[in-house]
C-alpha cells in the first residue's frame, strides 16, 4: 500500500482516531529528548484545540498580537 493510500484512509477516520494515529506516528520516530519533549507538547496543544479544551486565535486576533 502506498503512503498516499494510507493518507487517504487515515483522513477518513474520526478526529479522535486521527489524533491517536498522529501521536503514534510521531512517537515512532527516534528523536533527541529535547525535540521529543517539544513534539509531545505540540501534540498536546493540537489535541487541546481539536477537542475544544482551548480555542485558537482568529486571524484578526493573531495579526493584532503580532503588531
Amino acid at each position: 500500500m502506498l503512503a498516499s493510500d494510507l493518507s487517504r484512509i487515515a483522513l477518513e477516520l474520526p478526529p479522535e482516531d486521527r489524533l491517536e494515529l498522529a501521536r503514534r506516528l510521531v512517537e515512532s520516530v527516534v528523536v533527541p529528548l529535547s525535540l521529543n519533549e517539544a513534539v509531545t507538547e505540540g501534540i498536546r496543544r493540537i489535541e487541546d484545540i481539536a477537542t475544544g479544551r482551548v480555542y485558537g486565535l482568529t486571524e484578526e486576533q493573531y495579526r493584532a498580537a503580532m503588531q
